[in-house]
């Protein structure tokens, strides 16, 4: 959004369990958030990540033949911290310390349904676009 109007418009997926901020829930978490972090800027498309730090491996179907239950951090990572003491911020609800970020994903992985572990999944290519156009300190709200 700018200025109150939508600008662009991504599907998306949310976690497979639904909506909750309680940590270990593999639930997504609602109300606003901030991007606290920025990580990925000097990879290619479809560079792994685990723990936020390149993998050194670049995705393909035959790597995710090999792993089928790893669950894909791909291309981007935008790292979100609650802005909501007490609902999505600090304690056992903080989002930032579960680790909750907006993240590519395999082209393969349907987009548009609920199927992440808790994060917010993009296709790599729309995550590519959103990455550079947001900064740090960008608000997002996930709605309920």
């Amino acid at each position: 959004m700018h200025n109150d109007k939508i600008i662009k418009e991504y599907s998306i997926s949310t976690a497979t369990k639904g909506l909750g901020e309680v940590v270990n829930s593999y639930q997504t978490p609602r109300g606003l958030h901030v991007i606290r972090a920025k990580i990925g800027a000097d990879h290619p498309i479809n560079a792994v990540f685990k723990s936020r730090r390149f993998t050194g491996e670049i995705h393909t179907p035959e790597l995710h033949a090999m792993f089928p239950e790893r669950d894909w951090i791909l291309t981007r990572i935008l790292w979100l911290s609650g802005l909501e003491p007490g609902f999505n911020r600090f304690g056992d609800v903080d989002t930032m310390r579960r680790y909750i970020y907006i993240h590519g994903t395999p082209d393969m992985t349907p987009v548009g349904r609920p199927n992440s572990h808790g994060c917010i999944r993009m296709r790599n290519q729309d995550i590519l676009e959103l990455f550079d156009a947001v900064n740090y300190g960008t608000k997002v709200f996930i709605a309920h």
